[in-house]
C-alpha cells in the first residue's frame, strides 16, 4: 500500500495544515479523540507526541503537555495501542514525533515494525542526526514503508539541507526559527527571506513550516513558500482546558484555513 504521507504531497500541493499534539493530553484517554476531531474539521496529517521526560527543543507550552501525559500513565506501549485504535476510524496520515530516547529504550526497529503495524505513516525525531539515520536505521524505517523527517532552520547550512533532502522520502520540516517552539506569533522579513531561500532550493522533497504558527495569517506566509505548516503549541494551549474537544478544534481549525 502506498504510504499516505506521500500519496497526499502528490496529490495536494499546497496549503496543508499538519497539527502536532502530545498523545495522552489533556487526558489519557483524549489521543484518538483528537485524531477524529482533527481529521473532521480538515487537517492534513496528524503528529502524534511521544511524551518525554525532558524536550528540550521545546517550548513551556509543549514541556508542561509531555509532563501532563507522563503523569496521565502515557508510555509507548499505550501510545501504539491507541494509533491502532485511531487507524480504525480515520484515514489521515499519522506521524509519531519525539525524542530519540524513549524508541531506542523500547528497541528501535520492533519501534518501527510495531509503529508500522499499527498504521503510522511517518516518524520525526529530531535529535536523531542524519549521519546515524543513514548508517544505522534508514533501511530499517524503509523496509517498513514508512517516512522519516528530518529539521532544518536558519542556522543550517546548503551542504547539510542538501543531504538531508537527499535521505528523506517524505517531507522536510523547516523550522522557522532557531528556538523553541512556540516562542514567537509573528514572522519577520528575515524569516521570510529564509523561506524564500528554501523554496528557491528546488528541493526534491516538500517542504512544511513549523514553529510560531498560530494565525491564519502566519499559516498563509508559511504556505507561500511551502507546501503548507505544522501547529504544535497554539493547538496545545487551545485543549488544555477546554470543556468540547470537537467544538474547540474545529473552531481552531476553522480559524487557521478560512480562505
Amino acid at each position: 500500500m502506498e504510504n499516505r504521507i506521500k500519496k497526499l504531497f502528490n496529490s495536494k500541493k499546497e496549503n496543508l495544515l499538519s497539527v502536532y499534539y502530545t498523545a495522552g493530553f489533556p487526558k489519557l484517554e483524549n489521543t484518538g479523540v483528537i485524531a477524529v476531531a482533527l481529521e473532521k474539521a480538515g487537517a492534513d496529517i496528524i503528529e502524534i507526541g511521544i511524551p518525554f521526560s525532558d524536550p528540550i527543543a521545546d517550548g513551556p507550552t509543549i514541556q508542561e503537555s509531555n509532563k501532563i501525559a507522563l503523569d496521565n500513565g502515557m508510555n509507548l506501549h499505550l501510545l501504539l495501542a491507541q494509533v491502532r485504535d485511531i487507524r480504525q476510524k480515520i484515514s489521515l496520515p499519522i506521524i509519531l514525533m519525539g525524542y530519540l530516547n524513549p524508541v531506542l529504550q523500547y528497541g528501535f526497529e520492533k519501534f518501527v515494525k510495531e509503529a508500522a503495524a499499527a498504521g503510522v505513516d511517518g516518524l520525526i525525531l529530531p535529535d536523531l542526526p542524519v549521519d546515524e539515520y543513514l548508517e544505522s536505521y534508514k533501511e530499517i524505517v524503509d523496509q517498513h514503508g514508512l517516512t522519516n523527517t528530518f529539521l532544518i532552520s536558519p542556522t543550517t547550512s546548503e551542504e547539510r539541507i542538501q543531504k538531508i533532502d537527499a535521505a528523506t522520502n517524505g517531507f522536510i520540516y523547516a523550522v522557522s526559527a532557531s528556538s523553541t517552539t512556540g516562542s514567537q506569533t509573528v514572522f519577520s522579513s528575515e524569516q521570510q527571506l529564509y523561506f524564500k531561500r528554501l523554496q528557491e532550493m528546488d528541493l526534491k522533497n516538500p517542504l512544511l513550516v513549523g514553529f510560531g504558527i498560530s494565525t491564519n495569517a502566519n499559516f498563509a506566509i508559511a504556505c507561500k513558500y511551502a507546501s503548507g505548516a505544522i501547529i504544535g503549541s497554539a493547538f496545545i494551549q487551545q485543549i488544555k482546558d477546554c470543556d468540547n474537544l470537537d467544538e474547540t478544534i474545529t473552531s481552531f481549525i476553522d480559524s487557521i484555513i478560512k480562505k
